[in-house]
C-alpha cells in the first residue's frame, strides 16, 4: 500500500480566543486552593501571556486547559455553580437528547435536563415566528470571575451540539449578552458567527437562529457520540460544518429569482448541486415539499400583482403559473384565507 501523501499545511491556527478565559479557569483553580501550573503548562500558556490584558490564545489551547481543569477539579461547570458538575455531566446531557426525533425535541430535552444538574441558571428554547432562540437566564448571580466564561461556554456548547446533532452548519441570526462589551469583544464574532452581536442588553443571554432547523432529524447515534466524547466534546464548533442542510430556503430563492424557468425536481436539483432524490428527502426532513414551495412562491407573487396592478384575475393566475382562474382562486383562498378579489379589495 503506498504511503499517504502529506497534506499541505494551512498555517498555524489563529490565536483569537481571549486569554481572559484562561484567567477565569485559573481563578476557579485558586478558588479550590489548587495550583493551575500543570494545566497551564499542558496548554503551553506562560505566566507572561496569562497576564496580558487583551492577550489571545488558540481555541485548541483553551480546549486543553479547560479539559485539564474539568478533570483535575472534577467540575465541568468550572466553578460557576453552587455545586460542581462532575466530569462527564455534559456527555450525559448529550446522550439523553440523542434519541430525539428532531432537533427541536433534542434541544428542549437538553435545556430541561441541564436544570437537573444545577438551578443556578435556566435554559429555555422558544420560537417566535421564523426565529428560534435559546435563552440563558441567571437565577442566582454567577461568580464575577467566571461569569463571562460560563455564559459563553454554555451557549457555544449548545450551539455546537445542535450543529453536530443534525450534521449541518446553523448560522446565528444574532446573539446578545447581559454584560458590557469586553476588551476582546471582537473575538465573539468567531465564537458566535452569523448575525449582529449585542452586549449589555437585557437580563439574559440569547442566541437566535432560523426556526426551520428545529424540524431537521437528529442524524447522530450512540457510536458517533462515544467517538465525539473520546475526542473531547469541547471541540464542537459550528465552523467545522461547511454544509447547510436547510434546503427549503434555497429552493424558495431559486423559484423566486427565476420565475420563468421550468422548475422540475431535476432542474432544481442540478441548480442546487444535489440529486433529485436528495432534494425530495431533505425537503421532507424540513417538513416541506417541492409542490408546497412552488405554491408558496407563486402565491406570494400573485399577492404582489394583486396589490400593484389592476390585471384581471385570469391574467394574474396565468402570470404566476396556474392553468385557470378557478384553481388559482382555490389555492389562494387555502393559503391566504380569502379569495383573490376580496384580498385586492381589502387593500
Amino acid at each position: 500500500m503506498p504511503a499517504p501523501r502529506p497534506q499541505p499545511s494551512a498555517g498555524p491556527p489563529a490565536a483569537v480566543t481571549p486569554m481572559a478565559f484562561a484567567r477565569a479557569i485559573v481563578a476557579a483553580y485558586r478558588g479550590d486552593g489548587l495550583a493551575p501550573d500543570a494545566a497551564l503548562k499542558l496548554a503551553q500558556i506562560t505566566p507572561a501571556q496569562l497576564r496580558q490584558p487583551d492577550g489571545r490564545m488558540t481555541a485548541r489551547q483553551l480546549e486543553v486547559l479547560a479539559a485539564a481543569a474539568m478533570q483535575e477539579r472534577d467540575d465541568e461547570g468550572l466553578g460557576a455553580f453552587g455545586r460542581k458538575l462532575p466530569w462527564g455531566s455534559y456527555g450525559l446531557l448529550a446522550r439523553a437528547s440523542l434519541t430525539a426525533p428532531d432537533l427541536g425535541t433534542a434541544l428542549k430535552r437538553w435545556c430541561r435536563h441541564h436544570g437537573l444538574l444545577t438551578d443556578d441558571i435556566r435554559l429555555a428554547l422558544a420560537v417566535a415566528g421564523p426565529a428560534a432562540s435559546i435563552t440563558l437566564e441567571e437565577r442566582r448571580p454567577l461568580p464575577a470571575e467566571v461569569r463571562e466564561l460560563s455564559i459563553a461556554f454554555i451557549l457555544r456548547n449548545i450551539h455546537g451540539l445542535a450543529c453536530w446533532y443534525v450534521d449541518s452548519r446553523i448560522p446565528l441570526l444574532g446573539a446578545s449578552f447581559p454584560f458590557a462589551a469586553p476588551l476582546h469583544a471582537d473575538a465573539y464574532r468567531h465564537m458566535f458567527p452569523g448575525g449582529p452581536l449585542q452586549f449589555g442588553g437585557g437580563a439574559a443571554a440569547v442566541i437566535r437562529f432560523d426556526a426551520d432547523y428545529l424540524r431537521l432529524p437528529v442524524r447522530r447515534d450512540e457510536k458517533a457520540l462515544s467517538q465525539l466524547l473520546r475526542q473531547r466534546a469541547l471541540q464542537l464548533t459550528v465552523l467545522q460544518y461547511r454544509r447547510d442542510r436547510l434546503l427549503a430556503a434555497q429552493v424558495r430563492q431559486a423559484l423566486a429569482t427565476q420565475p420563468g424557468e421550468g422548475h422540475t425536481a431535476q432542474a432544481l436539483a442540478g441548480l442546487l448541486h444535489v440529486s433529485p432524490r436528495t432534494l425530495h428527502r431533505q425537503l421532507k426532513d424540513e417538513g416541506a415539499s417541492l409542490q408546497q414551495l412552488k405554491d408558496e412562491v407563486r402565491l406570494e407573487r400573485a399577492r404582489d400583482l394583486l396589490l400593484r396592478t389592476r390585471q384581471p384575475l385570469k391574467q394574474v393566475a396565468a402570470a404566476v403559473g396556474f392553468r385557470n382562474e378557478k384553481s388559482f382562486a382555490r389555492a389562494f383562498r387555502r393559503q391566504v384565507g380569502v379569495a383573490p378579489g376580496a384580498f385586492r379589495a381589502s387593500r
